[in-house]
């Protein structure tokens, strides 16, 4: 009778482990990439809606309500039409502030408490953490999504 072995354990020997250096440097890099995907501009916030466009009654009789109110603008679209990306927050607050507390200048004293392991996939308290690449994990479901999509995958 053939004894079972973990998988785990077989693959162990070929994967990479990465020193604390390695996997700072692989979390910055991470972390400039989703910089780069960020929010930018939007392409579309200059277009002209052209005067030649058709028309349509809005009414099913044919007949256009001449005393109808006027449309007036949401909130949301004006959130949407004149949304701001990070760096010029930061500059029109260092401009509205330059001398108080910015969020460039605020201070904090280090927290008393431990700093908080959590789940690099799901989020919540992770007690595990994966051996090549160093990032916590809380099950095995998060386990596999973690090795499946993120462990050492996209970096050199």
């Amino acid at each position: 009778m053939a004894t079972r072995e973990s998988g785990r354990l077989k693959d162990g020997s070929s994967k990479r482990i990465l020193d604390e250096a390695a996997r700072r440097r692989r979390a910055r890099k991470a972390l400039e990439a989703l910089e780069q995907d960020n929010f930018h501009d939007d392409p579309h916030a200059n277009l002209v809606m052209s005067k030649k466009a058709p028309k349509f009654d809005e009414s099913l009789d044919g007949s256009r309500n001449k005393d109808r109110k006027r449309r007036t603008r949401s909130t949301e679209y004006f959130k949407q039409r004149f949304r701001k990306n990070f760096p010029i927050l930061l500059e029109e607050e260092q401009s509205l502030y330059p001398d108080g507390p910015n969020y460039l200048t605020v201070q904090s004293p280090a927290s008393k408490l431990p700093e908080r392991k959590l789940c690099a996939v799901c989020g919540f308290p992770a007690p595990y953490t994966c051996i090549p690449c160093g990032s916590r994990y809380c099950c095995t479901k998060c386990l596999s999504t973690h090795e499946d999509t993120r462990c050492l995958k996209y970096t050199a």
